[in-house]
């Protein structure tokens, strides 16, 4: 006997209505029909599988990547009053047991469990006897030898299609490629007809991409426009994220390192003051944030270049889960690039691996040098689209273009006469005939190319060598001193000399870089603020009497319709989105107390 989504949807959750496919998707999956889920981050991709496990008779199995994701999911489904656990490595002997007698007796809605703890021996036969109502694989592009993200573990999941062959089977993802998306619906047997693709656009999200001129400096600017709000600064190594933290302390933000170096206590302590406390700035390499659940992260910042357009996606898709504006920001220079191609040359994978690599970063770097919307050339990668959406830096303030044709020979040129070993500052210097012992020393001041580029100032002629690089005309030989090389492209372009347009740098200005927001919640009215900020402050009380995440007790978007709506009684509270049944009987007299104290 199946329940009603929609009952489902209002009492335990709060909400009146599906978004976007979410219907769809519950319906198909309720009938006993498998399903591949691609939806954006904070598109409500969880009650795809959640309310289907709640409605169908027996017990939800959640395959999911990290203990902390699934403590995270687990405590917030408690909190809506659903019956929910998580088995894992962590879990002492008795609780285990305890555990174990709950997924036997048939009171456990929902279980979470990693891949590699449900891939132990006796695990999944154990499960196989106690009824399921599905199978959902969260995070299912790590299922995908190609994809960003690639964990062993996810692809012997598939042996779960012949265990459980009645169970419909649930892939879920926000990030995957057309090739990634194949090969996950091939390993789990799930129909073409059976994918829902509900699309990759996350419109609260405004991005920006800059050249690095001071990082510092413009990282500074930025945070300025996200005072006491939480967020996430990825760096690409372990010292810059200690450095970065330390620097950003000494500047009065809550900031908090995160790599996998550390220490694991000291490391999951941070993680878990990130998701209770408020105004947390996480400074971390990429080992920190997937499945990160907490809503109302306001700002992603890169301090350096990401590996790829999906991990950019799915970094950035980090920020503003909730819905409410939300920022990202993209520094990275010629230095960047060099760098990205150094690990791809250097690594031990195959060169059809190698080749993917390349082509990816070139597609990254195109999006850091479109003169076009951010927005459509990130989701055109993904096979999606959209107009001009007016919400990202180039949409904003357009980028000028210039013929770049005489000035990419002019560099080329002076990189082949100073014999190929030289870095980008040496190259610039030559071609704006600077004084300088060094260039004596060389006899390069005797050089054709010596002065021949003083058309162009510093900045601008950083900008041609970066792009250069980007499209592959200049090699970087960054395990020596940074060498400039010229590529077998950059060979055929000297005498092909095509025409080569290229983007000119902003010149740098003192409000650049900052936010166009000050607050997430500046679309309150100016009468309302002391009351949002007063519900806040209870939810942060009642989350540290329970030392849960406050943003399980209820997320800022719905203190924010409380603050608007100022509902009276539990029957007016109960009509604010994101007020279920459980949670109004659990806090509706402390939310309700704290409105009647801001009456009039």
């Amino acid at each position: 006997m199946t329940a009603d989504p929609l009952q489902i949807l209002k009492t335990v959750y709060g909400y009146d209505a599906f978004r976007g496919r979410q219907a769809e998707i519950v319906d198909h999956v309720v009938a006993g029909n498998n399903a591949f889920v691609l939806m954006p981050t904070g598109g409500g991709k969880s009650l795809c599988y959640q309310i289907p496990a709640l409605a169908r008779p027996g017990m939800g199995l959640v395959v999911s990547p990290l203990i902390a994701l699934m403590a995270d999911q687990v405590t917030a489904l408690r909190q809506a009053g659903v019956k929910a656990a998580a088995l894992n490595s962590d879990l002492p002997g008795e609780e285990r047991r305890a555990l174990w007698r709950d997924i036997f007796s048939g009171t456990l809605d929902l279980l979470y469990v990693a891949p590699e703890t449900l891939l132990k021996p006796g695990v999944v036969e154990r499960l196989g006897q106690t009824p399921l109502s599905l199978i959902a694989i969260d995070e299912a592009h790590c299922l995908s030898q190609w994809g960003h993200d690639f964990r062993p573990s996810y692809r012997q999941l598939d042996a779960l299609v012949a265990l459980f062959p009645d169970t419909p089977r649930m892939a879920l993802t926000a990030t995957a490629d057309a090739p990634t998306r194949a090969e996950i619906l091939t390993h789990l047997k799930i129909a073409e007809s059976d994918a829902f693709i509900a699309g990759f656009d996350r419109p609260n999200i405004r991005y920006a991409i800059e050249e690095k001129d001071n990082p510092r400096r413009q990282l500074e600017r930025f945070l300025e426009g996200h005072a006491n709000e939480s967020g996430i600064v990825y760096c690409l190594s372990k010292r810059k994220t200690e450095e970065t933290a330390a620097w950003l302390c000494a500047k009065g933000y809550n900031a908090l390192p995160y790599h996998g170096g550390m220490d694991k206590a000291a490391r999951e302590a941070n993680q878990t003051r990130f998701q209770r406390e408020e105004a947390v700035v996480m400074v971390a390499t990429i080992a920190f944030g997937m499945g990160i659940d907490k809503p109302d992260v306001r700002f992603v910042a890169h301090t350096d270049l990401p590996g790829s357009i999906e991990a950019y996606y799915q970094e950035t898709g980090r920020a503003g889960r909730d819905g409410l504006p939300s920022d990202a920001l993209m520094l990275y220079g010629y230095e960047d690039i060099a760098l990205r191609s150094r690990f791809i040359e250097e690594s031990d994978a195959p060169e059809q691996r190698k080749r993917m690599e390349r082509q990816k970063l070139d597609t990254l770097l195109g999006l850091a040098e479109t003169a076009g919307c951010r927005r459509q050339v990130l989701l055109s990668y993904f096979g999606d689209h959209c107009e001009p959406c007016g919400n990202c830096d180039t949409c904003a303030e357009p980028p000028q273009l210039f013929d770049g044709t005489i000035g990419a020979q002019k560099a080329l040129s002076c990189i082949h006469r100073t014999g190929e070993r030289f870095g980008q500052a040496y190259i610039v210097e030559v071609l704006l005939g600077a004084e300088d012992e060094r260039i004596t020393r060389f006899g390069h001041d005797r050089i054709s190319t010596y002065g021949i580029g003083k058309e162009h100032d510093n900045r601008t002629w950083r900008a041609i060598l970066r792009q250069l690089i980007a499209q592959r005309l200049i090699n970087v030989d960054l395990a020596g001193h940074g060498g400039l090389s010229i590529s077998e492209a950059g060979r055929q372009f000297l005498r092909e000399k095509p025409a080569l347009m290229l983007r000119a740098p902003r010149a740098p200005r003192a409000g650049r870089g900052k936010a166009p927001r000050k607050q997430a919640a500046t679309a309150l009215p100016e009468t309302d603020r002391a009351l949002f900020e007063a519900l806040r402050e209870k939810r942060m009380e009642i989350a540290r009497t329970q030392n849960v995440p406050p943003y399980v007790i209820f997320h800022d978007r719905t203190l924010i319709e409380l603050a608007a709506a100022r509902p009276a009684s539990h029957a007016a509270m109960a009509r604010v989105p994101g007020v279920g049944e459980a949670k109004l009987e659990r806090y509706g007299p402390a939310f309700l107390a704290v409105i009647a104290e801001h009456a009039g």
